[in-house]
């Protein structure tokens, strides 16, 4: 029987030589090896030319010039970069030969859209929707992009931008870092975050680069509870390779990588790997080493389909004063070997190999969470079904889109915490939100203030309970502070609340005490959307806010329990002597109301005489008024709130007893003021 005769198919490889490289080397090496043993009946062989690029884009360039011009490859595997790319794919579409990388990401690649570039790694725009499902599952608004000033770095942010927006999340600053900055500059670029309320960090960028942004990040404590950070597969595929001192400074880093399906091939494969570089100093493998590995493989299969009998060039006519670029002939495989590898599928070690558009195509991304020492998987996404606990997921509803994170495992956050942070903060440098505080002398257990010894308030009751009840129920934290100051005699000042807003306006945010809502109060306001004077929307999140709680006051006023004025007579056998408003107004009978309160206004309107109006401060001096009587230098009646009277009954219930007509205002509430009256 005749041996079969062997036709020899030449492919460069192009990378840098270094300890990564090697590793990239090493497992296309491992591949065709592999391959061949149980394909020995092929009657093709890739024959493997390796040329060092040396880190930069001369280098590669170089390279591949001289494995076409001299070599006469059929294929070029490599480069490893995204920056070094463009001039290899620009060669191999003039001399038809296929280029073929299994680590460069950019979608800016893709530009190119030349039909002999192979890219058999995931495009970094595949990830961005993960990205956006994880912002998603916990209600971020914002996000700030960090990224690698490059080809690599910038390529992702056109789509992650775009994907961020159809779901309103807002980017409001990208941050672009050098890979040659100096620590300082990046110290400098870190402290300009620290000073915008965004806490939502998305990082793209190489391991060299990321182990230095995340150690500074750890000493300026942006590693802490306030913040979020979430990494892409730039940064998740190359942490085998990062230091463990960068790795422990990550606690807390939510990140995305390809999904790698467990296999007894891909387990057999890293005993053998580590047999091989045991006694090398070549880094362990990763990811990029098993597209390595699936790169040979499919080339080997597409060379063997493509039925190629005489691999040569075909020569150009050429001038003697011809450069050493149009000196490089035409393979006459190329058109054959690229159609044969756009139509190769098989099952790899980094899982399905099939491309589209010469473009690896992948479904899964694992979703994980560095805990300390390494990186740990809490779920996954796929596009179907969005984020996912596991991949066998065989729900009746097995298409549904889901962004719960109530899919995904327990996380770890920044500063050993296992509460997600809200997504932004006040900056350090930025304003508290100013809480005006009345100063009252009655009814303390509604708000009273403290004065301490070094001039410092404290303030307590069920007011600022309330509101710090509903400061505590936003979604975001915001730093407020309250600030008391005192109320004005109404004689001069007219309506207490009219006077909130028109003195205070200028000097606080907000004013928590005994406050109530009445109808004309929503008519104190034209409420509209806020604008700048330029007619841009005002859209900081400190509006935003503020909008927030208008809104609720407006809810309250609307659908809120009402606050009901109601007079209080002196129990005479439980049977009052005057139970109508109007026989109080025709006696000239002496009533009183809450010194500072809306009530004299509503007195006033009742067409009350201003001298039969007695004011009083608190539920004692109330009860003095009361016992003495209209005609003795006290009053007949008293009006006021329902919760000022149902704490007054508290004490003297035996007493005194409600009588007459009950008057409804609006309920009680926090006066905010809309940023567009501000």
């Amino acid at each position: 029987m005749a041996a079969v005769q062997i036709i020899p198919i030449k492919v460069g490889v192009v990378l840098d030589m270094d300890g990564y490289g090697e590793m990239a080397l090493t497992c296309i090496s491992m591949a065709l090896r592999d391959f061949y043993a149980t394909h020995d009946h092929y009657k093709t062989r890739l024959v493997l030319t390796n040329r060092d690029s040396k880190g930069d884009v001369v280098g590669a360039a170089a390279a591949a010039l001289d494995l076409l011009k001299n070599v006469e490859v059929q294929a070029i595997i490599g480069p490893m970069f995204s920056y070094q790319a463009n001039f290899l794919i620009a060669l191999g579409h003039k001399a038809q030969v296929p280029i073929i990388t299994f680590s460069a990401t950019t979608p800016l690649l893709t530009s190119l859209r030349s039909p002999y570039f192979i890219r058999t790694t995931l495009n970094d725009s595949s990830q961005v929707d993960a990205i956006v499902a994880i912002i998603q599952a916990f209600g971020w608004r914002e996000v700030v992009q960090i990224y690698e000033d490059n080809e690599f770095g910038e390529g992702i942010i056109p789509y992650l931008t775009g994907a961020l927006e159809k779901v309103n999340i807002r980017v409001p600053y990208r941050s672009a870092i050098s890979p040659l900055a100096t620590d300082d500059q990046i110290v400098a670029e870190l402290n300009k975050l620290t000073s915008m309320q965004t806490r939502v960090f998305v990082v793209h960028m190489l391991s060299p680069l990321a182990s230095r942004l995340f150690t500074k990040a750890k000493q300026l404590g942006m590693m802490s509870r306030e913040y979020a950070w979430i990494i892409t597969d730039g940064v998740t595929n190359e942490l085998k390779s990062m230091d463990q001192f960068v790795k422990e400074s990550m606690l807390g880093v939510i990140g995305v990588k390809p999904y790698v399906p467990k296999t007894k091939e891909l387990d057999d494969f890293a005993i053998r790997y580590k047999e091989m570089v045991q006694k090398k100093s070549t880094p362990d493998f990763d990811i990029f080493g098993l597209w390595a590995y699936d790169s040979a493989i499919a080339l080997a299969m597409a060379a063997e389909k493509a039925i190629v009998r005489n691999p040569t060039y075909r020569k150009t006519n050429i001038s003697r004063n011809s450069t050493e670029l149009e000196a490089i002939g035409v393979s006459e495989t190329g058109p054959k070997l690229i159609q044969a590898l756009s139509t190769t599928t098989f099952k790899g070690l980094a899982g399905e190999f099939k491309l589209v558009h010469g473009q690896l195509q992948g479904s899964s991304f694992q979703i994980i969470n560095m805990v300390g020492p390494g990186d740990r998987g809490i779920g996954y996404w796929t596009k179907d079904n969005g984020i996912v606990r596991e991949l066998n997921f065989t729900s009746a509803n097995k298409k549904t889109y889901s962004t719960s994170k109530s899919n995904l495992g327990s996380i770890i956050w920044p500063g050993d915490v296992s509460s997600p942070p809200k997504g932004w903060e006040i900056p350090t440098n930025g304003k508290k939100l100013r809480v005006g505080v009345p100063v009252k002398d009655g009814f303390t257990e509604f708000m009273h203030v403290n004065w301490n010894s070094d001039n410092s308030t404290n303030v307590e009751g069920y007011c600022k309970d309330i509101f710090d009840a509903v400061m505590a129920a936003l979604p975001y934290h915001v730093p407020y502070e309250y600030i008391p100051f005192a109320t004005p005699d109404h004689k001069m000042a007219g309506d207490y609340n009219d006077l909130v807003y028109q003195v205070h306006l200028k000097n606080y945010d907000a004013v928590a005490g005994d406050i109530t809502i009445i109808a004309n109060r929503s008519q104190y306001i034209d409420f509209t959307l806020p604008y700048t004077d330029s007619g841009e929307r005002v859209v900081s999140n400190l509006a935003r806010f503020v909008l927030i709680i208008w809104f609720l006051v407006v809810f309250i006023l609307t659908q809120s329990y009402t606050a009901s004025l109601s007079s209080m007579l002196t129990v005479q056998k439980l049977q009052p002597k005057v139970t109508d408003v109007n026989e109080l107004i025709n006696n000239k009978d002496y009533v009183g109301y809450s010194k500072g309160s809306f009530v004299y206004g509503f007195l006033k309107k009742m067409k009350f005489d201003d001298s039969q109006l007695i004011a009083y401060e608190s539920p004692e001096q109330l009860d003095e008024l009361l016992s003495k009587g209209s005609g003795n230098g006290g009053i007949a009646a008293a009006f006021d709130g329902t919760p000022f009277i149902k704490l007054f009954f508290s004490k003297y219930c035996s007493k005194y007893t409600t009588a007459g007509q009950t008057y409804k205002a609006d309920g009680f509430g926090f006066v905010c003021y809309p940023p567009s009256i501000k």
